[in-house]
């Protein structure tokens, strides 16, 4: 309740400044209904209102307003919806010269860690090739309670070097409960040589644990028009709060090598890849994923992708999947679409094969009433080996002004 009492309150107050001042408005306000069976088979309906908010230029030139969030509630009372709000925040580009600022709830995102902020995000660009940005404020969780206590703070150093070489630079800690619960490093790279090769790199480094959380590194060759190679390596290791439970239990690295060959046709829109991934797991069988697929964006009438998953699985768990969808745009009032994901699971278990089956089948429409509202429906039918039947419903009314 007390996000939506500060929901109202920044729309209240900015729609009264728009009254005063020549500011521009404009945004999407979203009601959707959706039902679904529950885990315990009864049908939830709950039903949302989102409205995303964008005010430019309030109170004086660059000064501007951006909120987006959503009202909820299951009108059946059988499962539970939250209200949220994911952004609210003021923000003036140029407040000095060089100095740009967000106030309020925002999301940040730097190597060394990423986060749904309440607080102020300063950034100061006028140092020559370097640039600073500096945060901090209320670590916003949408699952455990909020406390004000819990906080996040951090700096990022960045800068433009050579002819194309960005590198960044950012340290992050979290506060949970005055009990400093991550602190966190990070590194970032990307340079792109002559048009032809961009290279990239991410590093994160766990202080607390004094281990290396976090690296991707990749180059991607993209010389012709037509085709691009991406070669791509991954190492991933879970980061847990040192106030958490979790903290105190061993955890296993993961590891992930991928090689993807993409090319596109002459004609606009339409592009087919290949995709070769080595899983490669601590305590358990490496496995490879091949992946194959063609996919049409839509530029004229038709859009829409097909592909193929197949893994590999050293001790006997192989997976096969196929993925379809293709929507049709048949004038200028309705658009139709449906689609297909299907997985199919093999055990070989004491020489015996045996298979679990999921699958997930859709048709969605949309109908553009005016250019400024349309309304979207969605029917979709999972079925697994587990769970049975499962359906699920979904009409959105979207009006944009």
């Amino acid at each position: 309740m007390k996000i939506w009492s500060s929901f109202l309150l920044c729309c209240l107050l900015v729609l009264l400044t728009a009254s005063a001042q020549a500011v521009t408005l404009s945004g999407r306000a979203s009601t959707v209904f959706e039902w679904y069976d529950t885990g315990q088979e009864e049908t939830a309906t709950p039903a949302y209102q989102y409205l995303l908010f964008n005010a430019k230029d309030l109170w004086a030139d660059g000064y501007n307003f951006r909120l987006y969030g959503r009202l909820a509630d299951d009108l059946s009372d059988e499962d539970d919806v939250d209200s949220r709000l994911y952004y609210a925040y003021l923000e003036k580009k140029g407040l000095i010269e060089g100095l740009d600022f967000k106030l309020g709830r925002q999301f940040l995102s730097t190597t060394a860690g990423a986060s749904l902020m309440d607080g102020l995000y300063l950034d100061y660009h006028n140092l020559g090739p370097l640039g600073v940005r500096v945060f901090g404020g209320g670590d916003v969780s949408y699952y455990d309670s909020y406390n004000a206590k819990d906080l996040i703070d951090g700096i990022e150093l960045y800068g433009n070097f050579l002819d194309g070489l960005r590198v960044k630079f950012s340290y992050l800690q979290r506060w949970d409960d005055t009990e400093l619960a991550n602190e966190l490093f990070g590194f970032s790279a990307d340079y792109d040589y002559a048009d032809l090769l961009n290279l990239y790199s991410e590093v994160q480094y766990n202080y607390l644990n004094d281990a290396i959380s976090y690296v991707n590194l990749g180059a991607n060759y993209h010389r012709v028009q037509q085709y691009s190679v991406r070669l791509e390596y991954l190492y991933s290791l879970p980061v847990f709060t040192s106030t958490s439970i979790y903290s105190v239990f061993a955890v296993d690295e993961y590891q992930e090598v991928l090689a993807e060959l993409t090319y596109h046709f002459d004609q606009p829109g339409l592009r087919a890849f290949g995709r070769y991934t080595r899983e490669i797991y601590q305590d358990y069988a490496d496995a490879n994923v091949f992946e194959f697929g063609l996919e049409k964006i839509r530029t004229e009438r038709f859009s829409g992708y097909v592909s193929g998953t197949y893994r590999d699985d050293e001790e006997g768990q192989d997976l096969t999947g196929i993925k379809v969808y293709g929507a049709y745009l048949f004038n200028e009032k309705l658009r139709l679409g449906a689609g297909a994901h299907v997985d199919v699971l093999e055990r070989r278990l004491d020489d015996e094969d045996d298979e679990t089956t999921s699958s997930r089948v859709w048709a969605d429409a949309t109908l553009y009433l005016t250019k400024k509202i349309d309304v979207q429906a969605k029917v979709e039918r999972t079925e697994s080996d587990l769970w049975d039947e499962y359906y699920r419903g979904r009409i959105r009314l979207n009006v944009r002004f």
